[in-house]
């Protein structure tokens, strides 16, 4: 018996889609909500294991939640959509002689209006509709770059060093894909906060599903009073 050869950049696209629709979802978006009708179930733009994360079933999320800064530094979950749409758009746009379209004023770092990080939060008259719209655009034109290259297609990242390096779709891919899963990894826990919503995405949440809201808060006193017990070991 012969194994079939493995195709890595369907493997890699599918798996960075498949990441990016979960972090959509933990910010309480639906693409199908918004009637796009590129990145709904069934699409080819989005693989049919991540259908269910793109449906109506999408939990509705207030929108003060969606802003909530949960951490010193501001981490909110519409700024986690908003800057990693921002990344890609330039990583799969500008490095590939591809500028995304209408990019908004901010995507300009060198604008003396804007605050360098005014991509991790949604501006006060920005709302998640307009998060999400600028979200699947962005995608949309991600997508179509790395459909239509080969992972040995060189593009050029102008922000790496001095004078900026070349670099293959495959190492950009790659490069994206830890971008967002290191996103979506603090989307996690920004919505267990927020709202108590955990897991992984619908359908796998990687949690023991036998557990209930009491035996979770016997659980997290158990870790409490653990890390209370090596603070007074250590002597603070």
């Amino acid at each position: 018996m012969t194994n079939s050869p493995v195709d890595l950049k369907a493997l890699l696209f599918d798996r960075y889609r498949q990441e990016r629709a979960t972090l959509w979802h933990k910010a309480g978006l639906d693409p199908a909500a918004a009637g796009t009708a590129t990145l709904t179930p069934g699409s080819p733009h989005m693989p049919a294991q991540t259908s269910a994360q793109t449906s109506p079933q999408t939990p509705a999320l207030a929108e003060h939640l969606q802003r909530a800064p949960m951490t010193p530094t501001g981490t909110n979950l519409l700024g986690l959509v908003k800057h990693v749409a921002l990344v890609e758009a330039g990583y799969f746009g500008d490095c590939f002689g591809r500028p995304f379209p209408d990019p908004p004023a901010y995507f300009d770092a060198t604008n003396p209006a804007f605050e360098p990080d005014d991509d991790l939060w949604a501006f006060a008259d920005e709302s998640p509709e307009q998060v999400l719209a600028l979200a699947l655009r962005a995608a949309e034109h991600a997508d179509t770059t790395i459909r239509a290259n080969a992972l040995e297609a060189m593009g050029h990242v102008p922000w790496w060093g001095e004078s900026g390096r070349d670099a293959s779709l495959a190492e950009l891919l790659v490069h994206m894909l830890d971008e967002v899963a290191r996103h979506l990894g603090h989307a996690d826990i920004v919505r267990e906060l927020v709202d108590g919503e955990a897991g992984y995405r619908p359908g796998n949440s990687n949690l023991p599903e036998h557990r209930t809201p009491q035996e979770w808060a016997k659980r997290h006193a158990k870790l409490a009073a653990v890390a209370q017990n090596a603070r007074l070991d250590a002597g603070h």
